[in-house]
């Protein structure tokens, strides 16, 4: 791809990510015991230590890493004219053994098919997502191991 494409891609993104809130404000609320519900942006979901009444805040974490990803990734790849029909992304994450337990290392694997989706387009897209546009990736510690792969699949 040349440098000029490279530009262009960046461009298109930024009117879309400048429209992002500045600010998040959400409420968690207390049920019982250990159980506490979280509320943002009109949408709620339970965390549970036991993970049986919910999920554990650190799986919800691991998730918006995905989330901000694939949505960088998808909207690159749909500028390169990529016909994407398939897209999911697979996360695993090691943790600390002790307190704190923050994640060590993230392991995602991008399962993706359609037309026109190729390794130079699939390593351009995760790169931009990485090294400019996902605020989830870039609040993450600077010594976590952090990897990123593909399987493309054409139809």
């Amino acid at each position: 791809m040349e440098e000029k494409d490279s530009e262009d891609l960046g461009k298109s993104i930024e009117g879309w990510k400048e429209k992002t809130p500045l600010e998040s404000k959400g409420f968690l609320t207390w049920e019982k015991d250990l159980v506490f519900t979280a509320r943002i942006r009109g949408y709620s979901f339970e965390y549970d230590p036991k993970a049986q009444e919910g999920c554990f805040p650190t799986d919800t974490f691991l998730m918006s890493v995905a989330g901000c990803l694939g949505i960088d990734v998808v909207m690159f790849l749909q500028k390169m004219r990529a016909e994407i029909s398939e897209f999911e992304i697979e996360t695993s994450g090691e943790r600390n053994p002790v307190p704190p337990q923050y994640f060590k290392s993230i392991k995602i694997v991008i399962h993706i098919s359609g037309k026109g989706i190729t390794p130079i387009k699939m390593d351009r897209a995760i790169s931009l997502s990485q090294e400019k546009y996902c605020s989830v990736y870039h609040s993450l510690r600077k010594d976590m191991d952090f990897n990123v792969s593909y399987k493309i699949t054409d139809v």
